[in-house]
């Protein structure tokens, strides 16, 4: 990602034309650089704005090298977070880089916050800051790691592999094709108690245990337990 170099005037001494709103009237100071990349203003300072993009295996990393000057350094930072709050979470590994590419930018805000308002006269206008980012629909993108996780920790809640004693679950499917969940033992849906589990795949482990009436294998990849199982009775 990349910006055409600012064209600078010839005679860097002659008279700014009629500035816009917001800056301040007279010539444009001669051999004040750096200049900004974007519009060719000073004040400016050296900083590096970057962006991260996740395709579930595959990235990109962003960056946009400055000078900058305090208007177009904030805007570029805007719109690179901006675009990093939502397409920056869509990977295993985007999930850990995204926060600290998001992080490491406000270094570079710290620096661009710094700088006086650009003087007028430059060879272009410089860019719109637009609205802060807490106020664009995009900082919604903060939920979606949110979401994730809770996504993952509530799946994992009902998954029988995680299960230990004591816990009930139900069996959405049949006998020859269990499905089963984990949920409250306080609930109507709760159909059976587990009260012993073993880490081998043999159903036979079962029978030493009274009030057992059904028995769960599994044995999928590195996943093998028995879970002994006692009916839940109605009071």
């Amino acid at each position: 990602m990349s910006l055409p170099a600012p064209q600078l005037p010839s005679d860097p001494s002659a008279t700014a034309p009629d500035p816009g709103a917001g800056f301040a009237a007279g010539p444009f100071p001669p051999a004040a650089g750096p200049f900004c990349r974007c519009c060719g203003s000073v004040p400016a300072v050296q900083a590096t704005v970057r962006g991260h993009q996740g395709f579930l295996v595959v990235m990109r990393f962003l960056k946009l090298r400055g000078p900058f000057c305090r208007d177009c350094g904030t805007a570029v930072f805007r719109d690179m977070t901006a675009k990093s709050l939502w397409q920056g979470w869509w990977g295993i590994a985007s999930m850990v880089i995204n926060p600290v590419t998001m992080l490491v930018n406000l270094v570079a805000l710290a620096k661009i916050r710094r700088l006086a308002p650009p003087v007028a006269g430059a060879p272009g206008v410089p860019l719109t800051p637009g609205r802060p980012l807490l106020r664009r629909v995009e900082i919604l993108g903060l939920l979606l790691p949110v979401l994730v996780v809770g996504a993952i920790a509530f799946t994992a809640s009902r998954d029988p592999d995680y299960a230990d004693v004591g816990d009930c679950v139900h069996n959405g499917g049949s006998d020859l094709r269990p499905d089963l969940g984990v949920v409250d033992c306080s609930g109507p849906d709760a159909q059976f108690r587990i009260v012993a589990r073993f880490e081998v795949s043999d159903a036979e482990v079962c029978k030493g245990y009274q009030q057992t009436d059904a028995a769960y294998v599994q044995e999928r990849g590195s996943k093998v337990y028995t879970l002994c199982l006692s009916e839940v009775r109605s009071s």
